[in-house]
């Protein structure tokens, strides 16, 4: 008897249904004829396996014996199955395509019967396959309930957010901040009050402190240009960053330290230049971590969003934020990238409103639970300084008071929070929290330089020196401000030290003024500069014929006035006299007319009202100014290079009086107008018998355009 194994594989072929040969000649089972020749669906992946393989084989042979044109064959063969038979050996015989062309070929064939090499491009191919390492995803994805919001994709040369413990760069990049020095902006924004501003911008012992009463803190060289039709608003470019180490590296961090990317770039070439404890601070500051445990997760939404902000593109950002605000609404960094996108918005449109909105969304951010400390921090910074901005200082100083409660360490909020109280005029306050930061601090710089400027403005002008002095010394960042320079020398100067002029150049090396002689603070680029100007020089002979022919008109109408009983000549209130009585009586401030005094005078506002140059001086002021013997006016400079200043002598005494601009000593002369820019350091004495009485017009320099006119602030 035939084993059994034998007998069912007997039993199997007798119920086999006899084959069939199609139109091909090609022998198949009955069941498949009677179908049509196709193949049923259980078994046409097995099927291709078979020809795929049979078709594998038959190539070698072909090669081997040289039989049959390869090409043909499959041809045909692609031809009988209605299908591209390349794609069934890519897709199923891979391991047979050896010369990575990506199909089975004759080429193929001859590889396998080592009639040929493989390409060299194939073998490092696989050989770096076989290294290669797959790594375990670092989080797994959201539920499909929390499936993120599509994104633009993340270019290549994007530095995202780096949720890792260690950093290289501060909190925010400033590029894309708002001009808080801009002229052009300024027109849409609030002046501050008298009240709010008078103590810091402008205290006691300033250069000409009366009248800059309403500039803002930030004193530095302004430049307002021609408006230029349809410019985009520039992008400032992105910082680059420093790559991140390779995979495969262990980076030191404990012997080398991460450096601030924005620092990173300047080191070689800066690093002598530097003190060593400097380099290492700078080096040891690291990224903030913005991002809590689950913003990690869909890290890759919010960067595509934050690129386009860093990119320019705030109107798209806006709207990707607020779709990830919408879809996360507990996340605390979406709702910051929003906030910065609509500051970024609020700029381009130069929208007070959408700065608002953007104050409002800095402040949800904030607050959200699970925000890091870093993101507060950094919010609420933000929020300070765009309260300020809008001159919303009682705002800012309230903001300033939460982030000291939260991170009471940190001297940076500190003296931020005494810039506050110095911004509303509490100078008192401010004082109390330099005194903490340097009784915690001693060697704190901006602290010093800060709380030497309070101390000089109470008058203490020895005290405050060594703190000017000491704090801009120490090089500390917001230490290197002119007026810093200003006082230090100021105070110097009054104390008879010539040193002084050591710090005026040194201030003038640091681009902050013009020259040694020039120092003011609120200065347009470019305009001519010189101590004295003729009435040719400029440009205005037809007000300066009128002063001249008037002065005898100007000079009564000042006497009217001058009666002691009516108290209308207020003393002069700026802290330039070391001794002696100095009043005026104001006609004209910032453009604006005094209306009242005028009625007292009305002939000379009368013949002043057709100069605009004059009454239109946004910079200067009109007045009658008079000086009783024995005075003496510190050396000062005036507030800004945008005007220059005429006097006309209507009551001088014959001896004793005179006036110095820069090294240049002259006297006035009754019924004669001199001119002489007050940006430069000049200085009056008044010794004679009797008092001097003269009518001070102040007028727009002649090379400033009517834009620049019209928009440069007012001092």
């Amino acid at each position: 008897m035939a084993p059994r194994k034998n007998f069912r594989n007997q039993a199997k072929k007798e119920v086999r249904p006899a084959a069939v040969v199609n139109k091909n000649g090609v022998k198949v089972e009955a069941s498949v004829a009677a179908s049509g020749g196709g193949f049923s669906g259980t078994k046409i992946f097995t099927w291709f396996m078979v020809l795929a393989l049979l078709g594998v084989w038959s190539s070698v042979a072909v090669v081997w014996f040289d039989l049959v044109d390869y090409d043909n064959v499959i041809a045909e063969r692609a031809k009988e199955f209605r299908l591209n038979f390349s794609e069934v050996l890519q897709g199923k015989l891979s391991a047979y395509d050896a010369d990575g062309d990506g199909d089975f070929d004759v080429e193929d064939a001859k590889v396998l019967l080592g009639l040929k090499e493989r390409p060299v491009s194939v073998l490092l191919r696989e050989a770096k396959e076989e290294s290669a390492v797959k790594e375990p995803d670092a989080v797994p994805p959201p539920d499909d309930d929390d499936a993120a919001v599509p994104l633009p994709p993340i270019s290549d040369d994007f530095i995202p957010d780096d949720s890792r413990d260690e950093a290289t760069h501060p909190y925010e990049d400033e590029n894309n901040a708002i001009d808080t020095k801009g002229e052009l902006v300024e027109k849409a924004q609030p002046q501050q009050t008298l009240e709010e501003s008078k103590q810091y911008n402008n205290q006691p012992g300033s250069p000409e402190t009366k009248e800059t009463v309403q500039v803002r803190y930030n004193a530095e060289a302004e430049s307002v240009p021609e408006p230029e039709a349809d410019v985009e608003p520039e992008v400032e470019p992105e910082v680059e960053s420093v790559p991140e180490p390779e995979a495969d590296v262990e980076p030191e961090v404990e012997s080398v330290p991460e450096l601030e990317a924005e620092f990173v770039p300047k080191l070689k070439e800066n690093a002598e230049d530097q003190p060593k404890d400097k380099l290492k601070e700078k080096a040891k500051k690291k990224k903030p971590k913005l991002l809590n445990k689950f913003e990690k997760t869909i890290k890759t939404e919010i960067d595509a969003a934050e690129k386009l902000r860093k990119k320019g593109k705030v109107e798209e950002a806006v709207r990707a934020f607020e779709t990830l605000v919408l879809q996360y609404p507990q996340s605390p960094r979406c709702r910051y990238g929003k906030a910065l996108a609509e500051d970024g918005l609020a700029e381009k449109m130069l929208s007070n409103d959408m700065l608002q909105k953007a104050i409002g969304t800095y402040k949800e951010a904030s607050e959200l639970p699970n925000a890091t400390p870093d993101l507060i921090k950094a919010t609420l910074k933000k929020r300070a300084e765009r309260q300020q901005f809008l001159g919303r200082m009682r705002g800012a100083l309230a903001t300033l008071e939460k982030l000291v409660q939260i991170f009471p360490e940190d001297m940076a909020l500190k003296n931020d929070l005494g810039v506050a109280h110095l911004l509303i005029g509490d100078n008192n306050s401010a004082k109390r929290v330099y005194e903490e930061v340097l009784a915690t601090a001693p060697s704190d710089g901006f602290a010093k330089v800060h709380y030497g400027f309070i101390l000089k403005s109470e008058n203490k002008i020895a005290e405050s020196i060594p703190f000017l002095r000491d704090g801009l010394e120490s090089g500390d960042p917001g230490t290197d401000d002119g007026r810093f320079y200003f006082h230090l020398g100021d105070a110097l100067q009054r104390m008879g030290d010539d040193s002084a002029y050591k710090w005026y150049e040194r201030g003038h090396q640091r681009g902050h003024f013009a020259s040694v002689w020039q120092r003011s603070l609120y200065n347009v680029d470019g305009l001519k500069a010189q101590p004295w100007w003729t009435p040719k020089d400029t440009g205005y002979m037809d007000l300066v014929k009128t002063l001249e022919r008037n002065w005898r008109i100007i000079r009564d109408e000042a006497q009217s006035v001058m009666d002691k009983t009516t108290g209308l000549f207020v003393p002069e209130e700026e802290n330039l006299r070391e001794k002696g009585e100095w009043g005026q009586f104001t006609l004209w401030q910032q453009g604006k007319k005094a209306g009242e005094s005028c009625r007292s005078v009305p002939k000379t506002c009368g013949l002043l009202e057709r100069y605009p140059e004059a009454t239109g001086c946004k910079r200067g002021q009109i007045k009658f100014s008079v000086m009783q013997p024995g005075t003496h006016v510190w050396p000062h400079t005036g507030p800004t290079n945008c005007r220059l200043r005429m006097h006309l002598g209507l009551v001088i005494p014959k001896t004793g009086c005179k006036i110095r601009c820069t090294n240049d000593t002259r006297a006035w002369e009754e019924g004669k107008v001199l001119i002489f820019d007050d940006s430069f350091e000049h200085e009056v004495w008044q010794d004679a018998d009797s008092y001097r009485l003269i009518f001070i017009v102040d007028v727009w320099h002649p090379e400033l355009t009517q834009y620049q006119r019209q928009t440069l602030s007012p001092i």
